[in-house]
């Protein structure tokens, strides 16, 4: 692995442990085995480099929940291979935790690939559910956008009930409602 990319990668680690302000730069460079002059020659700075970690952390989510969304099966198949994936609950979503750190969302730069990532999602289940009515296997009435933004929302919302009680099973209690609801919409197969 590159410098550039160890100093990416410890500093994804950090923010999602730590947030924006406790993620320093020499606790970045430390993680990476990096110096202060490796740093500065690949990054002009902290930002630069949270952006450049944001930014992957994005990427590598969409990747994994489009590999999973675009499988063959059902809309409703997709939708739940996608929410039954296997994360861990009691660290969260490492893009959902940034939407929670202030000083993140107080910078444009850093605050936008965290919503494009969380627009994306929303849009890409929504063309899923969409597909899905198309295709005769959901509601006419159900309506895509709003429910890919429930799903989206309860998902972000299991990953916080699941780290205030410091148990997986809120999460999964969530996940299992939303799929409850969406399960309502589900024509029968003739």
């Amino acid at each position: 692995m590159s410098t550039a990319d160890r100093l990416i990668e410890s500093t994804r680690e950090l923010l999602w442990e730590r947030g924006y302000v406790g993620t320093s730069p020499k606790a970045i460079q430390q993680r990476a085995g990096a110096g202060q002059g490796s740093m500065y020659h690949h990054f002009t700075g902290k930002p630069d480099l949270a952006l450049a970690a944001i930014r992957r952390t994005a990427e590598e989510m969409c990747a994994k929940a489009e590999e999973l969304l675009s499988a063959p099966g059902t809309a409703m198949d997709r939708v739940a291979a996608y929410l039954h994936r296997e994360r861990d609950a009691l660290k969260g979503c490492p893009i959902g935790r940034l939407t929670q750190d202030p000083d993140v969302m107080a910078d444009p730069a850093l605050r936008a690939p965290v919503d494009e990532t969380l627009a994306w999602l929303r849009e890409r289940l929504a063309r899923v559910l969409e597909e899905g009515r198309e295709r005769g296997e959901l509601d006419a009435a159900l309506d895509p956008r709003a429910t890919a933004a429930t799903i989206v929302a309860t998902l972000q919302g299991a990953y916080v009930l699941a780290r205030a009680a410091g148990s997986v099973r809120p999460f999964d209690q969530a996940i299992t409602g939303v799929l409850g609801l969406l399960t309502a919409h589900v024509r029968p197969t003739e």
